[in-house]
């Protein structure tokens, strides 16, 4: 499933990320830090790795 704005994105590499110790889940808030709860390894990185070129900033 693509990310529907760059936003979501951005918030899903931010999940990914700590979902992989790569960052500390305690400096997660909002959105990613519910990804980051919620979603598996997998689903995040199919967010994570949407193109952005045509992705609006935020959900409208």
């Amino acid at each position: 499933m693509p990310a529907k704005s760059k936003a979501q994105q951005k918030a899903a590499g931010a999940a990914l990320s700590a979902k992989r110790s790569e960052t500390p889940k305690s400096k997660l808030k909002g959105a990613s830090k519910e990804m980051a709860e919620s979603m598996s390894e997998k689903e995040l990185q199919d967010l994570a790795h949407t193109k952005r070129k045509k992705l609006p900033d935020r959900k409208g």
